[in-house]
């Protein structure tokens, strides 16, 4: 691939165009708002004058309410020998394509999995995808050609490509990015009129639950407009849970021994239904998940603290196999919880104390 036209500059197409610069590719950049499109160009993402002929490959980065009809103006100007879209639903899409009767034989839809709370081409890295699944949904029509083409945009932006059909991709982002979203917006609205006392009560765990929530309204209802079957049928799943447990608890009020044995085994049951669905998701590097101990250091809100903390590790043998950071309220010092496979975190908790931290463990 030599030449590339991006048509939408937020914050994806502009990350895919930042990868594509820094790895030789010629970048053509268009969006229906010029003062993105000259924006992404700034930031180095190609330019933003029109091609002076076709390019290799075509890649729509719109909301999934607008691929079709975007798809089908760049795709009637000839404008590519390939196209593909990056949004995040593909079943939809694909049949507005097809009810608009165009050829997709050198069409291919595709999601890459992978995205921030924040939006536009500021927020852009030609990093973004790196690691991350890039899902691609062929059909028996897509040409050869164009396979490769996006199987070379994957691996320039150095994702990892998975072929998936289009509606069973559907069905698994609603469950793994589209409903979670909505159950962290439901989460995080209790917070909106909470007694200030309470939130300031807010510890990782909350931090956590509601990160996702600080995403763009306007972005997901174009998502969740584009793909809402699938994620109402889980929702409602979630709400049958809801009840159950809600009646769990309240029968843990009761000042009857055997409603309260009922009403704790009700709890017991969905907590370790989630043990069991948390065990499944995929560990370091998409490998199977793997069984850490933490430990748990106290550092000051000092530059160079989280610097001389991974120092000492490395001195003492130890691979950081993750990392977070708990804040404490109303001082300038927190935890930093390092996570290392069960051998090492005895040597680890040593190391770190004979170079004067306080360790828990």
């Amino acid at each position: 691939m030599r030449t590339a036209l991006v048509v939408g500059t937020g914050l994806i197409g502009t990350s895919a165009a930042l990868a594509l610069v820094a790895r030789g590719v010629t970048v053509h950049l268009a969006d229906h708002d010029p003062q993105q499109s000259r924006t992404a160009a700034a930031l180095g993402a190609g330019t933003d004058e029109e091609p002076p002929g076709p390019v290799d490959l075509a890649i729509v980065a719109v909301p999934p309410a607008h691929v079709a009809a975007t798809l089908a103006d760049v795709m009637g100007r000839r404008a590519a020998r390939g196209y593909l879209d990056v949004a995040s639903v593909k079943g939809g899409p694909r049949r507005e394509l097809e009810a608009l009767g165009l050829d997709l034989t050198a069409y291919i839809g595709t999601h890459p999995m992978s995205g921030l709370e924040k939006s536009g081409p500021l927020a852009a890295t030609g990093e973004l995808f790196e690691g991350r699944p890039w899902v691609l949904t062929p059909t028996r029509d897509t040409e050869t050609d164009v396979l490769n083409l996006a199987l070379e945009l994957v691996a320039l932006c150095r994702a990892v490509p998975v072929v998936m059909d289009a509606d069973a991709h559907d069905r698994a982002v609603a469950l793994v990015s589209h409903m979670p979203h909505l159950m962290s917006s439901m989460v995080a609205a209790r917070l909106e009129h909470a007694e200030e006392t309470a939130v300031r009560l807010c510890g990782q765990g909350i931090r956590d639950v509601t990160r996702i929530a600080a995403s763009d309204p306007r972005m997901w209802i174009d998502i969740l407009s584009a793909n809402p079957g699938p994620v109402a049928d889980l929702l409602s799943s979630v709400a049958a849970d809801l009840d159950e447990t809600v009646q769990a608890l309240r029968a843990l009020q009761s000042s009857d021994d055997a409603k309260r044995r009922e009403g704790a085994s009700g709890v017991e049951e969905v907590l370790r239904r989630g043990n069991a669905g948390q065990v499944r998701v995929p560990g370091k590097h998409g490998a199977a998940p793997a069984v850490y101990e933490s430990v748990v250091v106290l550092i000051d809100d000092q530059p160079g603290q989280l610097a001389r903390i991974f120092a000492d590790a490395g001195r003492a043998g130890v691979n950081i196999e993750d990392v977070r950071i708990e804040h404490a309220a109303g001082q300038p010092a927190g935890l930093v919880e390092l996570s290392v496979v069960p051998s090492a975190a005895p040597v680890l908790a040593a190391a770190l104390r004979e170079r004067g931290w306080g360790v828990r463990q």
